[in-house]
């Protein structure tokens, strides 16, 4: 069976199970940014192509909606990002 999601998609999709378990409300854009690393586009890209594979839900307009739809039972174990390493 082919693997639903990518290993960076995994990590992104454990990102945001991981900030909302800590903070009690999911990430926004600029959160992802700064932990990944990555350009305000390169960062909404990941999230549209995840909501397109039915990973994750969010509403237009509305602030910090993230939805996972992954059971956090496949999600992968969160790593830190190539940059942030010491």
């Amino acid at each position: 069976m082919a693997e639903r999601f990518t290993a960076k998609q995994g990590q992104y999709l454990a990102f945001i199970y991981n900030y909302s378990v800590m903070f009690g409300q999911p990430p926004a854009e600029a959160d992802l940014q700064r932990f990944f690393g990555k350009s305000p586009p390169t960062i909404h890209q990941m999230l549209v192509t995840l909501a397109e594979k039915g990973l994750l839900s969010r509403t237009p307009g509305k602030a910090r909606s993230i939805l996972l739809l992954v059971d956090p039972a496949e999600i992968p174990r969160l790593e830190r990002p190539n940059s942030a390493r010491a």
